[in-house]
């Protein structure tokens, strides 16, 4: 169609209108526009139309007509800049391109056009455009303001337009208005009952932000509806125990015993004997799981995650829960995924959205296949301060939540003290995620009536802001007086309400006092159930595994050298020492997997492994096509999921964490590309895998793979940190292991596998590089078919010369397997081979610490002398200082006790490859002879 004869009027203007954006740039309109513009020409080329018509029959002028089309496109786009979101009254924004005359424009001209120029179903009701464009305003600057110009999809911005302006979402029976004011008196009085009867002590009020609770009750209740299974929530201390009390149901009597903990005296250790150290948490840490009996559903689960003060970390911890929900895991294969299984809600803050990296990273995984969970809504509480910190020193973006706008996620601000707008909103955001599986953003704006945490003077700080807010009415002393208004309540009904959950705190009050619900600790593991864990697997069953994992489809086009590779795993299964680690791995996979073990294996680069020894993932050489052998195992009766991870540790690595802690029953791992990276996750790891226990009660079983050795690529490549590990190690709350053999992973995997009912820990494998095809590392068909982990391995010489042994090397890890090529060379020893008066046993279990093995180990050798602790890291990294205090409670104090590595240094390893070699060279001959450095002292 290159006709220009059919637009006439303020459709010409609109037509020349969208010409012009679409010549700046094609994308910019949709699809079929740009078919068409494609075959249309310039009106300039073509004979000039009928002159246009006003609604008086009067001629119009285009040239204005299109100055309007663009002032009501910049209401849709900009609107928000004029909307009235802040309770407290502050200006709004605003934007030139909202201004009339800026268009050349007046509402004279306005009202002379007919309302068809402004589109959609506001048009319908408007008996001309300056009518139209007043609908608009009220619409999108009012108390909502509409962000959704940076979403790509035109169907999502066309559904997002129509519901805005049909406000399809808006009302509420009067019914619906009587529950909203209860439920803003619930959670009114609950915060002013603890504000005056707890006086100073922390809570992090949610006053100012009240209606997010009805606002959640919302989403819940059509969640249900719609068949929802579970939902899942993340969120700060900020209003958690409002959100603890009323969303999940948490008795008034539990949390008010918190606050009377808090006061009394200790008394008896909490870490005594059998506890599995439990310590607990502060009453604003910790989480909650009710089951939802609302809207005819029975039984929904609602689990809100504990979480520490590292405010948004919580967040990938709720989406790998969320994941879990959503998974079942019965057949073999990959694990079937119905995302409307469960829903994910994230409440963030407003300094921290912005401020916290980790909540980049888990929107990042929004949209992955490994991650993720059909949309989630989040929310954030904006209280328009970070503690004492104003907007304009925390983020550098106008809003609080623009760091959503690069994920393409909808983002609504809405004014907290506008009940019904709060209520859309909250409406909106579920329908959306229902409709596209995508995330939603709410930027709640309200404030903070009280300071941080009830015990600062926010009025040093922000004293006009608080001023405003001493003067300012509660959000359901507003509700109630418009309730009372339209007659809907009376004033007497209202402060009924107040009486009524008053009096059910007192009594909630009277219950704590005299029978305290305090949280009980996790039950402690049988003792030594790991030890008598049975992880070996008969010969010809794993002969099966073998031959099953090398079958490929019809038609499969391998690339050739992977071929050869994996060929080897064939005729390796029966070669001495010929099973290398990733074979181990997938063989230990597929008797897991065999015995209905799901798995989940993650990481970056995790398909191939960082250093192409795994290969669970193959790819057609000649179309591309995937093949995983591991879910077409025919002998799988569960499911195994493996998928490379984005380039983030943080919200990776805490996911997977949410995950095993929602699927117990799962073996979920997760692999570093190199073992130093998971610097990048510390509060993962400091404020949930190793605490999560002693703090909440949390016992996932997560796998940490951390590939670990010196083998001279510098500082960044060579330690994962196994000091941290070791220093973070009590209680028995994790494992820690530094394997030198394809086998002892092969049987430490499975065990982990085997506890995940009776004796769930996360375990931590400092995993090889180098080692993971050195023929010293590798294992026989034997060693998997036979025994069990061994926790610590003799010499295996050392007995036969036993009375001869003055010097016993202990080690962990890749240092061995150097220390045999050493000796295998002839290097540090004249004439080759073992010194006859040295013997070298492996530690490859660190903790929990193998005391009775070391013992039996060591009495072993009658004319011990000298005890030498051999390690590639620095004297102040590695194993040394954890190992040293607890060898010297077991060891005679006949025997010295000395330290053979490298010294003290800031830096975990060498720079270069040849400072390397020296280094490595020297530690080794100073550990077989007399030598050794600095004695330990007692």
């Amino acid at each position: 169609m290159s006709d220009y004869s059919p637009f006439y009027g303020p459709n010409a203007g609109y037509v020349l209108e969208l010409y012009d954006r679409y010549r700046a740039d094609p994308q910019s309109v949709d699809a079929e526009t740009r078919a068409f513009f494609q075959q249309w020409a310039p009106p300039a080329q073509q004979a000039p139309p009928e002159p246009a018509r006003a609604v008086d029959g009067a001629p119009i002028d285009i040239t204005r007509t299109v100055g309007a089309a663009r002032l009501i496109r910049y209401i849709r786009e900009l609107g928000h800049l004029d909307a009235h979101i802040d309770p407290l009254g502050s200006p709004p924004h605003g934007d030139l391109g909202l201004h009339l005359d800026i268009h050349g424009v007046d509402e004279a001209f306005l009202a002379a056009l007919p309302a068809s120029i402004v589109r959609g179903p506001l048009a319908a009701e408007s008996r001309n455009a300056l009518e139209g464009v007043q609908k608009l305003r009220q619409v999108y600057s009012g108390s909502i303001g509409y962000e959704t110009d940076h979403i790509q999809i035109f169907e999502e911005r066309a559904w997002i337009r129509e519901a805005i302006e049909s406000r399809q979402f808006f009302g509420a029976s009067p019914r619906r208005k009587l529950e909203i004011l209860e439920r803003l008196t619930e959670v009114e009085v609950f915060e002013r009952f603890l504000h005056t009867t707890f006086v100073g002590q922390k809570r992090f009020s949610i006053e100012g932000c009240d209606m997010l609770v009805p606002m959640l009750d919302s989403i819940i209740r059509n969640a249900a509806a719609d068949g929802t299974r579970e939902v899942v929530l993340g969120m700060a201390h900020r209003g958690r125990l409002n959100v603890l009390a009323h969303v999940l149901g948490k008795p008034y009597a539990d949390i008010l015993s918190e606050f009377h903990a808090a006061n009394r005296d200790a008394g008896a250790s909490p870490t005594g004997k059998g506890s599995v150290g439990w310590i607990g948490d502060v009453k604003y840490h910790l989480g909650a799981r009710r089951a939802y009996k609302e809207s005819g559903v029975e039984q929904m689960p609602i689990t809100l995650a504990p979480n520490p003060s590292h405010l948004e970390f919580v967040n990938p911890v709720v989406e790998g829960r969320a994941r879990a929900a959503q998974e079942q895991r019965e057949r073999p294969g990959v694990p079937t995924q119905d995302k409307r299984a469960s829903l994910a809600i994230l409440l963030h803050g407003d300094a921290a959205f912005p401020g916290q990296g980790i909540v980049a990273e888990t929107l990042n995984l929004s949209q992955l296949a490994g991650y993720s969970t059909g949309g989630t809504i989040h929310i954030i509480t904006n209280n328009q301060v970070g503690f004492t910190t104003n907007p304009g020193d925390a983020r550098s973006t106008l809003y609080a939540s623009d760091l959503a706008k690069g994920f393409e996620i909808p983002i609504v601000h809405v004014n907290a003290d506008d009940v019904i707008a709060c209520i859309a909103v909250a409406r909106m955001a579920y329908a959306y995620r229902e409709k596209f599986g995508k995330d939603f953003l709410i930027d709640l704006v309200g404030y903070r009536r009280w300071g941080h945490n009830e015990g600062d003077e926010p009025a040093f700080t922000q004293p006009r802001m608080y001023e405003q807010i001493a003067a300012h009415p509660t959000v359901r002393a507003l509700w109630a007086r418009q309730l009372e208004q339209e007659g809907t309540v009376s004033a007497a009904l209202a402060e009924a309400m107040v009486a009524h959950v008053t009096e059910q705190l007192q009594q909630a009050r009277r219950e704590a006092e005299a029978d305290p619900h305090l949280a009980e600790p996790p039950s402690p593991a049988p003792p030594g159930i790991a030890r008598r864990t049975k992880t070996a697997v008969p010969a010809e069953q794993l002969r099966a595994f073998n031959q099953a994992l090398q079958t490929r489809p019809d038609g499969f086009s391998m690339n050739a050298r992977l071929e050869r590779t994996l060929e080897r795993r064939t005729t390796g299964i029966e070669q001495p020492g010929g099973i290398d680690w990733g074979h181990a791995e997938a063989l230990a996979f597929a008797s897991l997997l065999a015995e209905g073990i799901p798995i989940r294996l993650s990481g970056q680069d995790a398909e191939r492994g960082t250093f192409s020894h795994r290969h669970a993932v193959l790819h057609d050489a000649k179309t591309g096509a995937r093949f995983v052998p591991l879910q077409a195992l025919p002998m799988a009766k569960a499911p195994f999921s493996i998928y490379n991870s984005p380039l983030s540790e943080n919200a990776a690595l805490g996911f997977e964490y949410g995950y095993s802690a929602h699927a117990p029953g799962v073996l979920v791992l997760w692999e570093a590309q190199f073992g130093d990276f998971a610097n990048g996750a510390q509060v993962i790891i400091d404020q949930f895998i190793v605490a999560g226990r002693a703090k909440w009660g949390q016992t996932p079983a997560l796998v940490l793979l951390l590939p670990h050795g010196y083998e001279g690529q510098g500082p960044e490549h060579s330690s994962a940190r196994l000091e941290r590990f070791l220093q973070l190690a009590a209680d028995d709350n994790i494992r820690v292991a530094n394997l030198t053999s394809a086998a002892q992973y092969f049987h430490l995997i499975r065990r982990q596998a085997l506890l995940l009912d009776s004796d769930p820990r996360p375990l931590v494998i400092m995993t090889p590089k180098s080692l993971l095809r050195h023929p010293r590392a590798g294992s026989s068909l034997a060693d998997l078919a036979e025994g069990r982990f061994q926790r610590v391995i003799d010499d295996p010489g050392g007995r036969a010369r036993a009375e001869e042994v003055t010097r016993l090397i202990l080690c962990t890890g890749k240092v061995y397997i150097d220390l045999l090529g050493a000796i295998s060379a002839g290097g540090p020893v004249p004439d080759g081979g073992m010194p006859p008066n040295v013997a070298v046993a492996r530690v490859e279990e660190l903790y929990s610490f193998p005391a009775d093995e070391l013992r039996e180990l060591i009495a072993g050798y009658p004319a011990l002398r000298e005890l030498v602790w051999l390690q590639e890291e620095p004297r102040n990294m590695g194993a040394w200082n954890y190992i040293a205090p607890r060898l010297r409670e077991i060891v005679d104090p006949t025997i010295s006790i000395s330290y053979v590595g490298r010294p003290e240094s800031a830096s975990p390893a060498e720079g270069s490859l040849s400072l390397h070699t020296v280094e490595q060279t020297r530690i080794i001959a100073e550990a077989l002879h007399s030598g050794a450095m600095a004695p330990a002292t007692r």
